[in-house]
């Protein structure tokens, strides 16, 4: 059906309730509005949903959310996981708890059993809980750090990571593959939960999932010496976080931890931000003015979903807080745990690091001290999941840490996802240690460039909405495959990664080599002076985003670097 077809069906259809009906109403004299809304399938990507909240084909509603669920069910029987059921969780976003019930009542009707949870819930701990209870699958629903119109919903398989190839594939075939509305099963509550199908969840997950968290404590005895010096400011950005941040941080005898009131409580306008992400500067402002009132030594912020982290930590000589990247965090937590394991005989056989293609070139400077393997693997979090799966299916190694550049990390294996209630600890746990030296973590840091080098990470973005940027953005990663730069600024291309070939070409001899990683349309140029830059289109937002890395000799010349290089990419996509 045309755009025009698939909007008069949604009005006429009695399928559709009557306040979907008045919404699509409102906007019949909105030609650009309705061609938004029905000119495709909201995508179901190979993370799950997400989008725009509202009626049509391609917005996030109780329609879209039960008919892709209808997919994942089918495929959920088709591999015989029936009786293993579904984990589901949920953040707090408009329509949350809704979509979370509509996932829910599919797979019941589906003859599926579902695990809900009574309220919101971080989504490491529904990769948690998937392998808890032995599930088939899990979804949650977030949209993570996306602005406040957005909803989604990601979906992780039974070994607690979400879904890799060829199953993402696979099931998004099966969801593509149910094409009536009309075909897709729901059921009463009631009758779920009296059949069995619909189980709450709630305290026996949460503390299953704290006992992991602390098994993940090197220094117990220093956190206990250093509590009442270590003062702390959070916040949760409305989310998830709240809860199991401050249980985790008082059970382990942190005394001293401020939460921003502002932001303390589920807000699904993010009434207090312009963008909830740990990533905006501007989003610590409340946390800045309360770590000023009381003398904070670490600021801390998990996104809605809790999976990432953005820190602050206090700079000795200023006075002032630093911001860090999720690199730098990254690596503050990795170094600490890798040097500290050693120390205490901890480290188990055959270390692992993982870390994905766009992250930090430090990762491996620091694996190479402390005797770790680093392996790379690409953008998304999923990926360093199915590595630790891996790991426990040959036994060839054994997974440590792994980090990603967009703020989020796990130590352990407790869950299959970036986490950042687990990150908050680890995190806490170093500034306690590191005050006991007589430092602050923004004077570690420092300490890390001296010894490993001034790594440098920069992001540049172009958004380009609506059935036209999506063919810019193929059109921008086309050209830069089809004559690809030989150098940016006075950095020479030296190699070129072609991830959807799947060829690594090495542009001074010309040999070729394989990229060893799955197809992914993602074009890596490696850059001479330990530089490199990489263009990605976006799996979530309508973006292509660039990602540039380098090495300076200090703080000052690794920006000047940094710069010059994000002036360089942007000259070329210039060039016509």
């Amino acid at each position: 059906m045309s755009y025009k077809e698939e909007y008069r069906f949604w009005l006429e259809d009695s399928y559709f309730d009557e306040a979907t009906k008045k919404e699509l109403r409102g906007i019949a004299d909105n030609e650009v509005e309705i061609e938004d809304r029905f000119y495709k399938e909201l995508e179901f990507g190979t993370g799950g949903l997400r989008g725009v909240i509202g009626a049509g084909t391609n917005r996030m509603n109780i329609y879209t959310v039960r008919k892709a669920t209808q997919g994942l069910a089918n495929y959920i029987l088709e591999k015989g996981g029936k009786e293993k059921g579904i984990a589901i969780a949920y953040d707090s976003r408009l329509m949350s708890p809704e979509f979370a019930d509509e996932a829910a009542l599919c797979m019941a009707a589906n003859g599926i059993k579902a695990y809900v949870f009574d309220a919101l819930r971080p989504t490491p701990e529904l990769s948690f809980a998937v392998r808890k209870l032995g599930c088939i699958s899990g979804i949650v629903v977030t949209a993570s750090h996306n602005p406040p119109e957005y909803n989604g919903y990601k979906v992780y398989w039974e070994d607690g990571a979400q879904v890799t190839a060829p199953k993402d594939r696979e099931i998004i075939e099966h969801v593509k593959a149910v094409t009536d509305y009309h075909t897709v099963k729901t059921m009463d509550k009631a009758k779920a939960e009296a059949d069995g199908l619909y189980t709450v969840i709630g305290k026996e997950i949460d503390d299953a999932y704290m006992e992991e968290l602390k098994k993940q404590i090197i220094h117990p005895e220093v956190i206990k010496e250093m509590a009442d010096d270590i003062r702390i400011v959070y916040t949760p950005f409305h989310g998830t976080g709240n809860v199991p941040v401050r249980r985790i941080l008082s059970e382990l005898g942190f005394k001293h931890v401020y939460v921003v009131p502002e932001q303390e409580l589920p807000d699904p306008a993010f009434t207090t931000l312009d963008y909830p992400n740990p990533e905006d500067p501007k989003a610590f402002t409340l946390a800045l003015k309360l770590a000023e009132e009381k003398d904070a030594d670490i600021v801390l912020a998990t996104d809605p979903d809790a999976d990432r982290l953005g820190i602050y930590a206090k700079d000795t000589k200023t006075g002032k807080y630093v911001p860090f990247t999720g690199n730098m965090s990254g690596m503050l937590i990795a170094e600490y745990i890798l040097r500290e394991r050693r120390a205490i005989g901890a480290m188990p056989e055959n270390p692992a690091l993982v870390t994905t293609i766009v992250t930090t070139n430090m990762a491996k400077a620091i694996c190479e001290k402390y005797g770790l393997t680093c392996i790379e693997v690409l953008t998304g979090f999923k990926f360093i999941g199915e590595q630790i799966k891996l790991f426990e299916q040959t036994g060839s190694r054994h997974y440590v840490f792994g980090l990603e550049e967009s703020y989020g990390c796990l130590a352990g294996t407790h869950a299959r996802d970036k986490d950042a209630v687990v990150a908050v600890m680890c995190l806490c746990e170093a500034a306690a240690w590191y005050k006991k030296q007589g430092i602050t973590l923004w004077d570690q840091m420092l300490n890390l460039y001296e010894e490993f080098g001034y790594y440098k990470e920069s992001q540049y973005s172009i958004t380009l909405k609506g059935i036209d940027g999506s063919k810019q953005i193929a059109e921008i990663m086309d050209r830069l495959r089809a004559n690809p730069p030989k150098e940016f600024g006075e950095l020479k291309v030296t190699a070129l990664r072609d991830y959807k070939s799947g060829v690594i070409t090495d542009l001074e001899t010309g040999a070729q080599t394989p990229t060893g990683l799955p197809e992914s349309n993602v074009l890596y140029f490696d850059l001479t002076n330990d530089s490199w830059c990489c263009a990605r289109p976006s799996g979530t937002e309508p973006k292509i985003k660039f990602y540039m890395g380098v090495k300076g000799e200090n703080l000052a010349d690794a920006q000047t670097r940094v710069d010059a290089l994000t002036a360089a990419l942007k000259a070329k996509l210039d060039e016509k």
